[in-house]
C-alpha cells in the first residue's frame, strides 16, 4: 500500500521571480488515497510511521527546482531553488521568505551543530558556511590543489565533521578532479579527506544517529551503499544496501532510510522496503524538522511539501 495525493492542483500564489516574500503556508486540500496491497509495501500508517489520516500538504509552489531542505532548532526550514539561485526560509509564522540571493546555484544545505548553515555551491564549486550573523565563509573549494567538480549534498556527523558529495554534470572541459567522489572535512575545518574512489555519480548522503554507518547514494550507478566510518572520517566496509539510486536521503530515529525517486520509498535498517509516500511531483530531497522534529519536509521540483509523522529524524 502507498500514500498518494489525488489533487495535484497548485495552491496559494504562484511564486515568480521577485515574488517570494511572505507566502503563507496552506494545506493542500486533496484526498488521501491508500491503495490496497499486502506484504512489504505496506502504507506508512500501517508501518506506524505517519500520523493517521495525515495528508501530504503543499506549502508553496512556483519555484524553479527545489533542493536541499535543512531544518533549524527553532522549527524553521531552509531550502534552495537551484535554478533561480536563491535560498529560502519557511516558518509557520512567516511562510516563505528569501534568505539569500546569488547563491552560486546552491544545492544541498545542512544546519551545523552550532546553527551555522552549510551550503553546497555548484557553480562556484565550493562548500560554504553562513553563520548566525549572516557572515559567509568558504570552508573548502579544492582538493590537493584542484577545484571541486560541483558539491551537491552533505551530512554532518556527531563530531561535527562534514561528508559531502562532489559529482560532475555536463561538459568536462573545466573539470580538474578526475572522477566523482565524496569528501570528509574534519571538525578542525582544515583536514580534508577523499573517502571514496569508485562511485559513478555520488549524490545523497546520510548517517545513522549513532554515527556507526554512512549511506551514500550513487545516482549514476543506481546503487545505495553503506559504509563504516573510522575515527578520522575515512570509510570502509562498503556494502550494497539496495539496488536503487537516489537524489536526497534522510533517516528517522528508528534507522529507517527515506529514499527519493518517483516517490519516497522507506527502507528498514536491513534494506527491506516497508512503506512509500506518494508526492504530486517527483521528490528531490527531504528532511525531518518542525518544532517537535516530526514533520517530514519534501522538496519536489517546483513545490515544497510536508507530512506529519509519528517519528523524528534527520
Amino acid at each position: 500500500m502507498r500514500i498518494v495525493v489525488s489533487n495535484r492542483t497548485p495552491i496559494g500564489p504562484s511564486l515568480r521571480h521577485g515574488d517570494f516574500r511572505h507566502v503563507t503556508a496552506r494545506a493542500l486540500v486533496g484526498a488521501l488515497i491508500v491503495a490496497a496491497g499486502t506484504g512489504p509495501h505496506a502504507s506508512a500508517q500501517e508501518s506506524d510511521l505517519i500520523v493517521s489520516g495525515a495528508k501530504v500538504e503543499r506549502l508553496a509552489t512556483g519555484f524553479g527546482f527545489l533542493e536541499g531542505p535543512a531544518a533549524d532548532a527553532d522549527g524553521a526550514l531552509y531550502f534552495s531553488d537551484v535554478v533561480n539561485q536563491r535560498i529560502h526560509r519557511w516558518s509557520p509564522e512567516t511562510g516563505v521568505t528569501t534568505f539569500l540571493e546569488r547563491t552560486g546555484r546552491a544545492n544541498g544545505l545542512r544546519v551545523d551543530l552550532d546553527g551555522t548553515l552549510l551550503v553546497c555551491e555548484m557553480d562556484t564549486r565550493q562548500l560554504t558556511a553562513i553563520d548566525q550573523d549572516g557572515q559567509r565563509s568558504v570552508l573548502a573549494d579544492t582538493f590537493e590543489g584542484q577545484r571541486f567538480n560541483s558539491p551537491n549534498d552533505l551530512w554532518v556527523d556527531l563530531k561535527g565533521g562534514i561528508y559531502f558529495s562532489d559529482p560532475h554534470y555536463g561538459p568536462t572541459d573545466a573539470q580538474e578532479i578526475k572522477g566523482n567522489h565524496v569528501y570528509y572535512l574534519a571538525p578542525d575545518r582544515e583536514t580534508l579527506l577523499q573517502v571514496t574512489t569508485d562511485l559513478v555519480q555520488p549524490n545523497g548522503i546520510v548517517g545513522t544517529p549513532d554515527g556507526s554507518r554512512v549511506y551514500i547514494a550513487d545516482q549514476g550507478a543506481g546503487r545505495l551503499w553503506a559504509y563504516q566510518p573510522a575515527e578520522d572520517g575515512s570509510l570502509s566496509d562498503k556494502r550494497l544496501f539496495v539496488s536503487q539510486g537516489s537524489d536526497g536521503l534522510t533517516m528517522d530515529e528508528r534507522g529507517n532510510l527515506y529514499v527519493t525517486g518517483q516517490d519516497i520509498t522507506i527502507f528498514d535498517p536491513s534494506g527491506e522496503p516497508i512503506a512509500s509516500i506518494g508526492v504530486p511531483e517527483p521528490p528531490a530531497n527531504l528532511t525531518f524538522g518542525g518544532r517537535e522534529g516530526t514533520t517530514l519536509f519534501i522538496t519536489a521540483r517546483t513545490s515544497l511539501y510536508r507530512v506529519d509523522m509519528l517519528v523524528t529524524g534527520q
